[in-house]
């Protein structure tokens, strides 16, 4: 046996690879948040994200993890009392939940079992029955790797309720198709450690007109770091002050935008949308089933159940061996299956290597007799015009 170590791929669903290019922003020298070099550089990144994400509304970009921005969407969006429907297709879906409860909302909840989607007809038979102040769907929910309509649930909501639209885009934003306004989405938000491929620490949430207007009604609310108020002078004007940006993170995240960019966003998202088909075929030729049903499974990772036989941990630490770092299940398919992430910067050369390891993990663990054809499957999908 070789006693060089192999070379680890992230393929975790997040934090991401994160390419030199965006590793060098994070080395830089930090310089004062006040200094007018970063000033410009944070102004650029706010006004390139309300350009790229296509909203006439506000983007707020903060130090913080994708929790802290779907607090900041429930917190500027409702107050004690008011009833607040939650779609859940998994783990982070239900987070929604604990957070409007603290909050002392009515929450109402909406689960499908792991893997499908709440049908479309479940959604809209709950909005006729009452109304609503918030509505709140995790458009790729990590746990299951289930991808929800937030078009066609925007439709309804609209149809049905005056309630604020809010799309948890942690998993999704940058990878998934989704424009602000076009897509009638009152609240979006992400996080900088997925689809952007920049370390973790940076919230992103982009509140359209409508999430606007219903903040003002509700004047002061009684959370302090999240509050849209405190936010808004900073985003119009970086050289003010409420709290520390995190300087080299900003400017990783403008290099991610830079990127983004360059490749054009629906060339990324068809990009992404081809690697996860290639990923379905090179699992499934490999005797694997994904667990996402196939008209809703996301681009961003995939959720893949064990065949009879195989041991979680033995499989994912002979993975990581072989040089790739998957995560294990949550929930009730913890120990049934792994999940893999391929979204944002990576490339054909990172999706073959990782096939090829898990080709080369099976085979070890003895459940593969032919190696081979994993690779070849990731190739002619890739390859395809499809």
């Amino acid at each position: 046996m070789s006693m060089m170590s192999a070379k680890k791929l992230l393929m975790i669903p997040g934090p991401t690879p994160v390419v030199r290019s965006i590793q060098n922003e994070m080395g830089r020298e930090t310089i004062a948040f006040g200094d007018p070099a970063f000033v410009g550089d944070f102004s650029h990144v706010v006004n390139d994200l309300k350009t790229l994400w296509k909203t006439s509304g506000e983007v707020f970009v903060v130090a913080g993890s994708g929790t802290l921005a779907m607090e900041m969407a429930i917190a500027n969006s409702t107050k004690r009392g008011d009833p607040v429907l939650v779609v859940s297709h998994g783990y982070f879906g239900d987070r929604f939940v604990e957070i409007g409860q603290r909050k002392q909302l009515q929450v109402d909840v909406l689960a499908s079992p792991w893997g499908s989607i709440v049908p479309l007809e479940k959604i809209e038979s709950q909005l006729k029955s009452k109304p609503y102040q918030a509505v709140t769907v995790t458009h790729v929910d990590t746990s299951t790797a289930v991808c929800a309509p937030v078009e066609e649930i925007s439709r309804l909501v609209r149809k049905h309720s005056d309630a604020c639209y809010i799309v948890d885009g942690v998993a999704a934003t940058g990878a998934e198709r989704e424009y602000v306004d076009e897509m009638n989405i009152d609240i979006l938000f992400t996080a900088s450690q997925k689809a952007f491929g920049v370390p973790p620490g940076l919230a992103v949430l982009w509140a359209g007109e409508k999430a606007l207007a219903r903040k003002k009604q509700l004047g002061l609310i009684p959370e302090y770091y999240v509050d849209f108020d405190k936010w808004l002078p900073i985003m119009h004007d970086p050289s003010k002050y409420f709290a520390t940006p995190p300087v080299n993170l900003i400017w990783a995240l403008q290099e991610a935008l830079r990127i983004i960019s360059a490749e054009g966003l629906e060339v990324r998202y068809q990009r992404h949308l081809r690697n996860a088909r290639a990923i379905h075929c090179a699992m499934e030729s490999l005797g694997m089933r994904i667990l996402a049903e196939p008209a809703h499974r996301a681009v961003t990772l995939s959720g893949v159940l064990y065949p009879e036989g195989i041991q979680d941990i033995q499989f994912r630490n002979t993975l990581a061996a072989e040089g790739v770092q998957v995560a294990g299940g949550l929930g009730q398919y913890a120990g049934k299956m792994f999940r893999l992430g391929h979204m944002g910067n990576i490339d054909d050369h990172t999706l073959v290597s990782a096939v090829a390891a898990i080709e080369r993990t099976l085979s070890k663990l003895g459940v593969l007799p032919e190696i081979g054809r994993g690779v070849s499957a990731v190739m002619k999908s890739i390859e395809s015009k499809n």
